[in-house]
C-alpha cells in the first residue's frame, strides 16, 4: 500500500470535517467546541471570517481608543495598555477587571464572538498598578544568578497580572545590552548571552512548564493563573551604535546567532506564546521591515508557531520621519511577518490601508491567513473561547506578603558588592546595628520612584513617596538597625554638617533618576548631581558606605579612593527592606555583576572578551560577606 504523506492525510481529514459541518448546517460552530483538536478549531472559524474580520483580528489598540462598540463593530484582536494607560490613578483590581470586561463583552457581541486578548507591559512586576509588587528590575535579576528565583518572579508576576483580570504580557525583553549607553540595558539580564539565555526560566514561571510531548515553537498556556509571555524585543536592539535606541547594530550574522540570538531559541523551546519586534536595525535594514530574519529565520528556521507582535507604533517606525510613507509602512511591515499590529490610536487608518492593500492583491491573502492562524492559535492555547471573562478570584495575589517577600529576596540576591576596604583597612560591611548616630544621605535613600526606576506606573517612571506602596531604603535602614541608634537624614548635607556630626558611619544613596527608552540614552553615563558633591563632602569626611541606584554602571573611577564601601543596587523596586537586609549582615553580598563596570565612557563599548578589555571591575565580579550570627 502507497504511503501517504502527512499534508494528504491533512487535506482528507478537512475534507470529512467541512463535509461534516455542511450536513450539520453552518450553525454547528466547530471552533467553540474544546473537545477538538486546536488546529481544526482556527480552520473551522478562519473559514467562516470575512477579510474584515481577519484584519481587525490583527490590530492591537490601547485602551484609551477601545470602547465595546469598536471592539465588536471592527473585531478587534487586542487591546493593550501602554506605559501609564490605565482606568484610572490608583485604579483597584476591581476596576481593571470591570475595565477588561467591558472590551471583553464588546468582543464577545461581534458576530463570531472571538474574544480579544488584553496585553500590559509588567517589565518588573505588574508595574503598571497601584499596590502591585514591584521587583528588581532585569539588571538585578541578571546579577542574582538565580534562574530557579527569575521563574519564581514569574509565577507571581502571572498571578499579579491575572488579579487585574489581564492575560498576557509584553515581558521578558531577551535583549542582550552590549553598550550601557542604551536607555534600555536595565531591561536585559547582561551582556553575556549565556546569562540571558539562564534566565529565559521567567517564561515557564509566567506560563507554565511546557508539557514533554510538546511540538516545538507551539505556544503553550497552562492555566488561569498564568498569562501568555512575549519574548522581546526581536532581535539585536542590545547591540546598537553607541547604545542609541532605534538605531542600528552592525553585526555579522556570526556574530548576531552568537550573541543577539540565543535566547530566542530558548524561548522558543520554552512555549513563548509571543515575539516582539525591534524598532532598531540589522545592518541597515528595519527590523519591522525585516523579511529575513521575521519570516524566514524565526517562523520558518526556528519554527516559531506564536504570533509576532510589532512595537508600540512600530510599522510607523519604518520610515524617517515615523509615518511618513504609512502605505508603504503597512505593507513592508506585513509583508516582513509581522502578525499583530501595535496601531494603537489610528486604527481605522490602518485597517482600511491593510483591507485595500488585500484587495489589490499586493498582499496575498495567504499572508493574512497566516497571522490569523497564528494569532487564533494562542488565543485557543491560551483558553480564551472558555473563559473569556475575568473574575475576582485572584485579586488576593496582587501584592501580596508572599510576593513582597520574594520580592525582598531577589533584592539581596541582586546586591554587587564593589569594595569593601582597602589594602590594611577593615571592611566597612557588614554595617554594625547599634551605634551612636548614623547618617543616612543622597537623593536615592528616601525616593521610592527612584529605586524603582522606569516602567513604574508610567512609561518613564516618577519620582517621590506616592506612587505606590513600598519601603524606601531610608525607611528600611530605620527599621532594621537597633532602636536606641540615631539615625539622621540629610539628603546633601555640606562638608562642615559632616564634620561636625560626630557620625558613627554614612550610608550614601545616589544614583539615576528614572527613564525607559529613548529618554534613558545617555553618552556620558556619570551620576547626576548633586550626587558626586553628596559622595565627596561625606566620604572624604567619615566612613561611609555608597549604594548606587541605577539600571546600568556608571562612571565612579574618580570618587573610588574615598568611598570605603561601594554597591550597585541597580534599580531594586518596591522593597528597600533587600538593601538593609544585606547592608547589616543578616544576609550576606553574593551577587554578581551583570555587565562590565567601565572606567571610563571612551571604553564603550566594552564586553568581556574584548581584545581591548580593561574595566574598573570585569562581568562577574562581586565581593561576597557572610551573615552576621545574632547575639
Amino acid at each position: 500500500m502507497a504511503k501517504i504523506n502527512q499534508s494528504s492525510l491533512l487535506v482528507v481529514v478537512l475534507l470529512l470535517l467541512w463535509g461534516l459541518a455542511a450536513a450539520m448546517g453552518e450553525s454547528k460552530e466547530m471552533y467553540r467546541d474544546p473537545k477538538l483538536p486546536i488546529w481544526v478549531r482556527i480552520l473551522d472559524l478562519m473559514r467562516r471570517m470575512s477579510i474584515e474580520e481577519k484584519i481587525g483580528q490583527m490590530t492591537q489598540i490601547d485602551r484609551a481608543t477601545a470602547t465595546p462598540d469598536i471592539m465588536k463593530e471592527y473585531s478587534i484582536g487586542s487591546v493593550i495598555s501602554g506605559g501609564g494607560s490605565v482606568p484610572r490613578l490608583q485604579a483597584t483590581a476591581q476596576e481593571w477587571i470591570q475595565m477588561v470586561n467591558s472590551f471583553q463583552h464588546g468582543s464577545l457581541s461581534s458576530r463570531l464572538g472571538i474574544p480579544m486578548i488584553y496585553g500590559i507591559d509588567a517589565i518588573h512586576g505588574n508595574n503598571n498598578v497601584y499596590k502591585a509588587t514591584i521587583f528588581p528590575h532585569n539588571v538585578g535579576l541578571g546579577a542574582t544568578r538565580d534562574p530557579e528565583l527569575v521563574r519564581k518572579i514569574g509565577a507571581a508576576t502571572a498571578l499579579e497580572v491575572r488579579a487585574t483580570g489581564i492575560t498576557s504580557v509584553f515581558a521578558p525583553s531577551i535583549a542582550v545590552c552590549r553598550d550601557p549607553r542604551w536607555g534600555q540595558c536595565y531591561e536585559s539580564y547582561s551582556e553575556d548571552p549565556k546569562i540571558v539565555q539562564a534566565m529565559t526560566e521567567i517564561i515557564p514561571g509566567l506560563q507554565g512548564d511546557i508539557p514533554a510531548n510538546s511540538r516545538k515553537g507551539v505556544p503553550y498556556l497552562a492555566g488561569k493563573n498564568k498569562v501568555a509571555a512575549c519574548a522581546k524585543n526581536y532581535v539585536g536592539e542590545g547591540g546598537t551604535m553607541r547604545g542609541i535606541s532605534e538605531s542600528n547594530t552592525v553585526i555579522d550574522w556570526h556574530g548576531l546567532l552568537k550573541i543577539h540570538m540565543p535566547a530566542y531559541y530558548n524561548s522558543i523551546i520554552k512555549g513563548v506564546s509571543t515575539v516582539m519586534v525591534a524598532y532598531s536595525s540589522f545592518n541597515g535594514v528595519k527590523m519591522h521591515a525585516n523579511y529575513q530574519l521575521i519570516t524566514q529565520f524565526l517562523k520558518n528556521t526556528l519554527n516559531f508557531r506564536g504570533f509576532v507582535s510589532s512595537g508600540w507604533q512600530g510599522i510607523d517606525r519604518i520610515t524617517s520621519p515615523p509615518g511618513a510613507n504609512y502605505t508603504y509602512s503597512v505593507q513592508a511591515g506585513i509583508h516582513a511577518g509581522i502578525d499583530m499590529v501595535m496601531i494603537p490610536f489610528k486604527y481605522r487608518e490602518f485597517i482600511d490601508t491593510l483591507t485595500d492593500l488585500v484587495k489589490k492583491k499586493v498582499i496575498p491573502m495567504s499572508r493574512i491567513d497566516d497571522a490569523v492562524r497564528r494569532i487564533l492559535r494562542v488565543k485557543f492555547t491560551m483558553g480564551l473561547f472558555e473563559n473569556p471573562l475575568a473574575d475576582l478570584s485572584f485579586i488576593g495575589h496582587l501584592g501580596s506578603q508572599a510576593h513582597i517577600d520574594l520580592a525582598r529576596e531577589a533584592v539581596r540576591k541582586s546586591l554587587v558588592l564593589l569594595k569593601n576596604g582597602e589594602n590594611a583597612d577593615p571592611p566597612l560591611l557588614p554595617l554594625p546595628k547599634k551605634a551612636d548616630k548614623i547618617l543616612v544621605a543622597g537623593t536615592h535613600a528616601n525616593n521610592l520612584g527612584y529605586q524603582c526606576g522606569g516602567w513604574t506606573m508610567t512609561w518613564q517612571g516618577l519620582e517621590g513617596n506616592n506612587l505606590t506602596t513600598g519601603t524606601t531604603i531610608l525607611s528600611a535602614i530605620s527599621a532594621a538597625i537597633d532602636p536606641r541608634t540615631q539615625v539622621v537624614h540629610e539628603e546633601n548635607p555640606d562638608s562642615k554638617f559632616v564634620k561636625s556630626g560626630k557620625f558613627s558611619y554614612a550610608i550614601v544613596v545616589v544614583g539615576e533618576k528614572p527613564y525607559a527608552e529613548g529618554y534613558g540614552d545617555n553618552l556620558n553615563l556619570t551620576i547626576p548631581e548633586p550626587g558626586p558633591n553628596t559622595i565627596t563632602n561625606v566620604c572624604t569626611n567619615i566612613k561611609c558606605v555608597v549604594v548606587i541606584i541605577s539600571g546600568r554602571p556608571l562612571l565612579i573611577q574618580p570618587y573610588l579612593p574615598f568611598m570605603d564601601a561601594v554597591v550597585a543596587a541597580w534599580l531594586p523596586g518596591s522593597e528597600g527592606r533587600g538593601v538593609a537586609d544585606v547592608l547589616f549582615g543578616d544576609y550576606g553580598f553574593t551577587g554578581k555583576l551583570p555587565h562590565t563596570w567601565f572606567k571610563t565612557v571612551e571604553q564603550l563599548p566594552m564586553n568581556f572578551g574584548d581584545a581591548h578589555y580593561d574595566p574598573l571591575f570585569p562581568l562577574g565580579y562581586g565581593l561576597t560577606t557572610k551573615p552576621v550570627v545574632a547575639e
